[in-house]
């Protein structure tokens, strides 16, 4: 596989290596040694599937204190992903990165603990499936505004357009009050 370092300490593009022929194809999603060698450590315990029609956008989002890495990657249409950098400590703090994950294009993204986790439909419809290193804590999460200023994140929106938003997204509080890691 191909792992590249993002903007964002910690996140990874990840291209797995793809098998193919004229019957269709095989590729390794997961293989602890090979992730591990690239500087992914991590146990799952959770994987969840999210389907989303065009221009749903969803996040920013993330868990405080039991913090989640996610390993993310889209099984049908398209998406643009975003992570955003929640740890003081970080060389990357405040800073954001984004990809656009496809079927397609088979790409994965990993997004460490300490950071919050975003993203916008581009195709009529998609499906991303994530693998996550905690359990799911209602009363732990917390989302930041996906058009805060301070982040300027440059989703591809048409110009003028808004996204469609959940009511948990749209009330979301912005990049300056959120509960960061140390």
């Amino acid at each position: 596989m191909n792992v590249t370092q993002t903007d964002v300490q910690g996140v990874l593009l990840i291209e797995p290596r793809l098998y193919g022929d004229a019957r269709g194809f095989f590729m390794e999603t997961w293989n602890a040694r090979a992730f591990a060698a690239a500087g992914i450590e991590a146990t799952f315990v959770q994987d969840n599937h999210s389907r989303s029609a065009k221009g749903v956008l969803r996040g920013l989002h993330y868990q405080s204190p039991r913090a989640q890495g996610k390993l993310l990657r889209v099984v049908a249409g398209a998406v643009f992903d975003v992570v955003v950098d929640l740890r003081r400590a970080s060389a990357s703090f405040g800073r954001w990165c984004g990809a656009e994950l496809s079927a397609e294009n088979r790409r994965m993204l990993w997004a460490p603990p300490g950071t919050a986790h975003g993203f916008l439909t581009l195709s009529q419809g998609a499906d991303l499936i994530y693998k996550c290193t905690d359990f799911y804590a209602p009363a732990e999460e917390h989302t930041i505004a996906w058009n805060d200023p301070d982040l300027a994140i440059d989703w591809p929106l048409a110009r003028g357009a808004l996204p469609i938003l959940s009511a948990k997204d749209a009330a979301a509080g912005p990049f300056g009050g959120a509960r960061l890691f140390p």
